[in-house]
């Protein structure tokens, strides 16, 4: 009996000790910040097919969105209404979601953006018997006057205060596909049925610097709370994809969000002077930064003053030209509190990049990088004071960025060109910069100037200014 009893407690004791180790594993590779939001379930629901949509692709179907949602804004129903998408392919101008919503794509369903005039003299066409003028009328919309088309089917909304004009024009911008300001409780998700900015005709008035105002994003939430995003695929935006800016609470699960490799500025994901962020599984291949953490654009951040703080970055796989995991380069709100875990990265421009400039002011600190794996990389890790543009030529030149506090931790690399640039500002060095268990590869070494910090296993050999015995305490608690 005795011996039973021993070997009883043995096998409960090895079992306790067992799940608390496969615990920390399970913790530190499926912890998850989604609880920040509660999902909503809907009883109300209706279906775009109620209003008139008809997903045959060449239908128009602005006037069937803009009413479904019209109608769940102002019966207000207990608990919200579903709007329900189904299986085909749904042509649409530009809309505005509404609180208390959940916006659900079936598996099979696009919901497409207009290619501005292409989409609007197809319209034309199908109502009016005069094809072959109109046929006329629309190359020539397309050739020579497409920016007069993109004013009538794209309304302007005005720009960002913290960016004091559009991102890439003067005055106003183009408004996102999606939008949504001011709301609460909203949800855009779905068995993985896709949404399509068809980004080609921005690209090229991009390309052929023909754009009156900036490209709209895809989805864009302004001054919003309790958004989620999830189980929907992204493609082809004009712009940025998901921008959520001045929000508060927002989740964005389990998304795909593709764009060509040389589509311009189609960033990923893009928290903009926003709280309580959460990025998770998530699968991202575009032609810009895959997630870059914003907080408004030099003298017009400064003067908003709202940072982008608490914001979880997990499980993100993906590959562009450009960054991985981005803070910046727009930091003059300040960003604080960044958790970045378990990333994969392949064929990028650059893996982790925190960028500023002169102008910028705002102080970055409290960012963390964990566990992040690249391959074939030009650059793995850069940390510098001189990149981006200015929105004018009023922006204060003594205004210096701050960036200090960084944690940089378990990064595995292969195929990697250039391991590590860090370059701070004279008058504005970078301080506490922590390297820790950073294996790189490459033949070229470490850049560094302006910059205090430690490394701690870290190959190839970082630069001297962050080997020095001294600098290791400051850093001492990070490793």
């Amino acid at each position: 009996m005795y011996r039973c009893d021993c070997s009883i407690w043995f096998c409960i004791v090895t079992l306790l000790l067992l799940s608390i180790i496969f615990g920390e594993f399970a913790n530190a590779d499926w912890a998850t910040c989604s609880g920040i939001v509660p999902m909503s379930y809907r009883n109300d629901k209706i279906s775009i097919t109620d209003f008139g949509g008809v997903g045959d692709g060449v239908t128009l179907n602005t006037k069937a969105f803009r009413e479904a949602i019209y109608r769940i804004e102002h019966l207000r129903r207990r608990g919200g209404s579903l709007l329900y998408i189904p299986p085909g392919e749904f042509l649409t101008g530009p809309f505005n979601l509404t609180s208390r919503m959940t916006l659900y794509l079936a598996r099979g369903a696009v919901i497409k953006a207009t290619t501005v005039c292409r989409d609007v003299s197809r319209v034309m066409v199908k109502e009016t018997d005069r094809h072959m003028i109109l046929r006329n009328y629309a190359m020539d919309c397309v050739d020579d006057d497409m920016e007069s088309c993109d004013v009538g089917q794209w309304p302007l909304v005005a720009p960002l205060p913290s960016y004091g004009r559009g991102r890439e024009r003067p005055g106003g911008r183009y408004m996102s596909f999606i939008h949504g300001n001011g709301l609460h409780d909203v949800i855009i998700t779905g068995e993985n049925g896709t949404i399509d900015g068809q980004g080609g005709v921005w690209w090229d008035m991009w390309r052929q610097r023909t754009l009156g105002f900036t490209r709209p994003n895809l989805i864009e939430f302004m001054n919003s709370r309790g958004i989620i995003i999830s189980n929907v695929i992204f493609k082809n935006s004009p712009f940025w994809n998901i921008h959520p800016v001045y929000c508060s609470h927002v989740v964005i699960r389990y998304v795909t969000i593709l764009a060509p490799a040389d589509s311009p500025n189609t960033d990923g994901i893009d928290p903009d002077s926003s709280s309580n962020i959460c990025i998770e599984d998530s699968f991202i291949s575009t032609g810009d930064d895959l997630v870059a953490v914003k907080s408004g654009w030099d003298e017009y951040g400064i003067a908003f003053g709202r940072p982008s703080h608490s914001i979880t970055i997990r499980r993100v796989t993906g590959s562009s030209p450009f960054a991985g995991i981005a803070v910046g380069s727009e930091t003059s709100g300040g960003v604080l509190g960044v958790l970045a875990e378990h990333i994969t990265l392949y064929n990028m421009g650059i893996g982790i990049h925190l960028k500023t400039n002169i102008g910028r002011g705002g102080v970055v600190r409290n960012i963390t990088v964990l566990n992040v794996y690249m391959e074939n990389a030009r650059t793995g890790i850069k940390i510098s004071g001189d990149v981006g543009d200015h929105p004018d030529e009023n922006y204060n030149r003594n205004a210096l960025p701050v960036l200090k506090d960084v944690v940089i931790k378990n990064v595995w690399g292969e195929r990697v060109q250039q391991p590590g640039l860090i370059r701070g500002l004279w008058n504005a060095p970078f301080t506490a910069i922590c390297l820790s268990n950073i294996h790189l590869g490459g033949a070229r070494p470490w850049q560094c100037s302006h910059v205090v910090g430690a490394a701690v296993q870290v190959s190839p050999s970082p630069c001297v200014q962050l080997t020095s015995r001294q600098q290791i305490g400051a850093c001492s608690a990070s490793f």
